[in-house]
């Protein structure tokens, strides 16, 4: 049965499909681009919720971008949904297998040790001539079960896309926090000891956590990369991961309203302070930020009804 906050979520995608034949293309790249992200912050929720914030999402976010990328070019892979399928289990193998080893450490050892791996992807990728060094590459319109997208429509399919897709994952963290599982986080976080002592792995849970975390971000990292048409290192490169937290900070963590919110701000006000001071729009972007963060300490999250964040 669904509750009233997954329904709240569908009206509000069922808005902004309504929307899309309205949008001009630079707002439907604006708005999917501030989706997409908040796809990754909805699994920083999960790590956050117990106590770990990785500084290396830009590495699975850049590897869903290659994926989708390559998935084109070299396997000749056309279909939006099934480079989307290629991007997450990509980007989920890869946190599976750096989750073995990051899953021991905590605090600041966990987010240095993330944000190494990261950098380590965005040094091969800028030394390898085949894959266009810091140049990247560029990505091909993808097809949509056959259906070939030029132009604007292609930009409103992939919105639509973009939508349906950031409501379905946004239903399954939804579900998953609600589940025993899922809320072992906050206990992770105050005391793993005890933890332990109730028959859970912490180990474990945060391995499966950080592999679930991986896959939405190379998700997300493939949808931005076929919107805009082009891949390069930087998607890998710890500001751009830096970003991500930002986001996951600002949304705090009470549920996925916030992670979704916090990502439309940060875009809202990153295209406005580009547009008015495009010299100064990094100390705009940074100083309203700060003022948010110093008003809501507790993360976008602490708006929602007190009778929500209770349940």
């Amino acid at each position: 049965m669904f509750r009233r906050a997954d329904l709240r979520l569908a009206a509000a995608g069922a808005v902004l499909l309504a929307a899309t034949s309205l949008m001009p293309g630079w707002l439907l790249v604006l708005a999917a681009t501030a989706l997409a992200k908040g796809i990754v912050a909805l699994g920083l929720l999960l790590l956050m919720r117990a106590g770990l914030v990785p500084f290396g999402q830009a590495m699975f976010y850049c590897l869903g971008g290659y994926a989708a990328g390559l998935g084109s070019l070299w396997l000749g892979i056309r279909d939006v949904l099934l480079l989307l399928l290629l991007a997450g289990l990509a980007a989920g193998a890869a946190g599976w297998v750096v989750g073995l080893l990051i899953r021991r450490y905590r605090g600041i050892f966990f987010a240095m040790l993330s944000m190494a791996f990261s950098m380590i992807l965005y040094g091969v990728l800028l030394k390898s001539q085949d894959l266009g060094s810091s140049d990247g590459f560029s990505v091909p319109r993808p097809t949509l079960l056959g259906l070939t997208m030029t132009g604007t429509p292609a930009l409103r399919i992939l919105f639509a896309v973009t939508v349906l897709l950031t409501v379905l994952l946004a239903w399954g963290v939804s579900a998953y926090l609600r589940t025993a599982m899922g809320q072992i986080g906050p206990a992770i976080r105050q005391n793993e000891v005890r933890v332990s002592y109730l028959g859970y792995e912490p180990d474990r849970l945060i391995h499966r956590e950080y592999a679930a975390s991986g896959l939405l971000a190379g998700v997300a990292g493939a949808l931005v990369a076929m919107l805009v048409g082009q891949v390069d290192p930087g998607m890998g490169f710890w500001m751009t991961s830096g970003e991500f937290v930002f986001i996951a900070i600002l949304a705090g963590t009470g549920g996925i309203w916030g992670s979704l919110g916090a990502a439309f701000i940060l875009e809202a006000v990153h295209a406005i302070a580009f547009d008015v001071a495009p010299t100064y729009w990094r100390l705009i972007l940074g100083g309203t930020l700060l003022v948010m963060i110093l008003r809501f300490p507790a993360g976008l999250s602490s708006l929602a009804p007190r009778r929500v964040r209770r349940a």
